[in-house]
């Protein structure tokens, strides 16, 4: 036991919190997803368990993406922030313009040789976080200086979240929001604020008339603001979550996973709830809650600007997204295509998602390093006193 706590020591650091609440998500999408793609694999004629079996894999390659993040000092991010920003550029240009189109929606590069599909929205969203946590900090003591300080942040804000509405609003709307909270804690004034709307608002025009998605999220949101029928998806989504209850129907026993569309990615909650009931929906959104508070420790016990900073933007990112799947499913909003983090079947979006978990843990394995360093250093002063 002494060797398994001195191994866990030197490898896993960061807030263990954080670690345990990635695991118990991780694991519980693992079974989901077994049990959501029933159906899928009825139809492509394979065995259940080749999603399983890749799914898990993915998983399992996330979960090492986040260690290997978590071990590099989070203060070296700041130097690739600006080249993957201008990196995510091209890519989601030549996405809108030339990428594999679904569901009218050419969000997706395909990779050659290893066969797996990357959308560069993910790499954006990243980019554009950690982008603004640098210009942030480093702005600190001029962040009222219009020319030089607010209108590089507002220009990488419109310009990137204006491309990835090109071909996918949601993720645009929730990223936009994501700066704003964002930048309201790095301390920019409202009036600014309120430009960065106005910016916003033009950009997103732009994005719903030139756009691949404008005409579709115009009818989602009428459909939602004034039903007269229930989108099909949402339909069998309510009728799943009927069914489970307040302790669902037992693992692998859902029905509806055979005619619930993307039943492992964008509704995957509502498989939840009919398996594990009322009670499974509670403990995963209780686990993203926990997520976000501790997310929020690490920025308060940040000593450094970008480390706050940092941590905070990501940890929206992912909790926002979350809840915003949750309200989809439970029927507080329009149908998007969002998904359920770390739960929902994925591909290179996992491999993003535990980048962006390990640079959190990042953040609260420096912060723990220097307290360490520092109450070392008020023992060494007394013994010497």
């Amino acid at each position: 036991m002494n060797k398994i706590k001195e191994w866990t020591d030197k490898n896993i650091q960061g807030d263990p919190v954080i670690w345990l609440v990635v695991i118990c998500l991780s694991v519980f999408g693992i079974l989901v997803v077994y049990s959501a793609t029933g159906s899928l694999a009825y139809r492509a004629g394979v065995n259940t368990e080749k999603y399983l079996l890749r799914h898990a894999i993915m998983v399992g390659l996330s979960l090492f993406v986040m260690w290997v993040a978590h071990k590099i000092d989070y203060r070296y991010y700041s130097k690739l922030t600006h080249i993957a920003l201008l990196l995510s550029v091209p890519l989601l240009l030549y996405a809108w313009l030339f990428g594999s189109s679904i569901n009218q929606a050419s969000r997706w590069i395909d990779l050659p040789f290893i066969g797996i599909q990357f959308q560069p929205s993910d790499l954006a969203k990243l980019a554009l976080i950690a982008a603004l946590a640098t210009m942030l900090a480093k702005r600190q003591q001029k962040i009222n200086d219009f020319k030089e300080s607010l209108i590089p942040i507002l220009a990488w804000c419109g310009g990137i979240c204006a491309l990835i509405a090109m071909t996918n609003i949601s993720t645009a709307v929730l990223l936009f929001a994501t700066c704003m909270l964002l930048l309201f804690i790095g301390r920019v004034p409202v009036k600014y604020l309120a430009m960065l709307m106005v910016v916003g608002a033009f950009a997103g025009l732009i994005a719903m008339k030139v756009g691949q998605r404008g005409e579709t999220a115009l009818s989602r949101i009428e459909s939602f603001l004034h039903p007269t029928e229930i989108p099909y998806q949402a339909k069998v989504a309510n009728m799943a979550m009927a069914s489970g209850g307040v302790l669902g129907n037992g693992p692998g026993t859902s029905v509806q996973r055979n005619f619930l569309p993307e039943a492992y990615s964008d509704f995957v909650f509502a498989i939840i709830i009919e398996e594990y009931g009322l009670i499974g929906g509670i403990f995963v959104l209780f686990l993203y809650l926990v997520l976000l508070y501790r997310g929020m420790r690490v920025v308060a016990n940040s000593d450094r600007a970008f480390g706050g900073l940092l941590s905070a933007g990501l940890t929206f990112a992912l909790v926002i997204q979350a809840l915003v799947n949750i309200g989809v499913v439970v029927g507080l909003g329009p149908v998007t295509g969002q998904t359920l983090p770390l739960i929902s079947m994925g591909g290179t979006s996992l491999l993003f998602t535990g980048l962006s978990l390990g640079i959190i843990l990042s953040v609260s394995r420096g912060e723990q390093d220097d307290f360490s360093a520092v109450s070392g250093e008020m023992k060494n002063t007394i013994r010497t006193a």
